[in-house]
């Protein structure tokens, strides 16, 4: 006979509000025998919340240790212990610890599953009211403004709804980057505080919340951006380039010059910018 293996039990969070906890999330605390949390003072608070004991052992597990604390919680799977992991809200692994451990446990023949809940991705993307048919995740984006713009304007042609995480200290740099990069028109919504009692859902432009962010926001944030619309206009880096060109040779400075060829093609103004200076290369 094989031996017998616990199993990896992944347990959305409440992001919010601890009534959002399911039936079977305060069951399996109770149940489970290994608990890996991001904030263990966090997950006492929730525990009593809900009225549940925790009879299993509870260990910290995040950023800071998932590499070296990893090995052992494999360990207790393969001494056949069920080890639950839980963060401090949604679901781990989604811009949070858990994905290096469901690799480990793969790799060892382990059984992973998952308890799901709630998740500030879904939730922001159907509150936005923009298109939920297709979407994609980016996360938080870099926090240094050089990566951030690239980062961004790789992003710029996405014609996907795009849902990123983003600290409120840094929500006004990273709305006027996108501003930048996606253009000022471009539609998005920004949801603080979801499922709290002073949850807010600001709808616009990437210009107008930019200018809105700009007087300091407080809260959990979600952004969700509209994905890029077909354009009618020109699209080659080349014809781009050739258009602000004809303008400066016409007269208009380039800074302006680029700005009306990014407005009428329906382009960020950065995209045309790289063009112009891969012509000039």
């Amino acid at each position: 006979m094989g031996r017998v293996m616990g199993t990896l039990l992944l347990a959305a969070a409440p992001i919010g509000r601890a009534d959002d906890a399911s039936v079977r999330l305060r069951d399996a605390l109770a149940a489970a025998p290994v608990i890996a949390a991001e904030d263990t003072r966090r997950l006492r608070r929730l525990a009593s919340d809900l009225g549940v004991p925790l009879a299993g052992k509870v260990v910290s597990y995040h950023d800071a240790n998932e590499r070296t604390r990893t090995a052992g919680l494999v360990a207790e799977l393969l001494a056949g212990r069920d080890v639950l992991v839980i963060t401090d809200a949604g679901m781990p692994g989604v811009s949070d610890p858990g994905y290096r451990l469901v690799q480990a446990a793969v790799a060892e023949g382990a059984p992973v599953t998952v308890l799901p809940g709630p998740s500030a991705v879904t939730t922001a993307l159907v509150a936005s009211g923009l298109p939920t048919d297709r979407f994609c995740f980016e996360g938080f984006p870099p926090r240094k403004p050089g990566e951030r713009a690239r980062r961004l304007g790789a992003l710029a042609d996405e014609p996907r709804t795009m849902v990123f995480f983003e600290s409120p200290r840094r929500l006004d740099d990273t709305l006027a980057a996108m501003a930048d990069a996606f253009g000022a028109d471009r539609p998005a919504a920004v949801c603080r505080e979801l499922t709290k009692t002073y949850e807010e859902i600001r709808r616009g432009t990437l210009g107008e919340l930019a200018a809105w962010a700009a007087d300091g926001v407080l809260g959990e944030i979600t952004v969700v951006v509209g994905g890029a619309p077909e354009r009618a206009g020109l699209t080659d880096p080349a014809d781009l380039a050739a258009a602000v060109a004809a303008r400066e040779d016409a007269g208009t400075p380039r800074k302006e010059a680029i700005s009306e060829v990014a407005k009428e093609n329906g382009a960020p103004k950065r995209v045309v910018y790289d063009a112009v200076l891969k012509a000039r290369k």
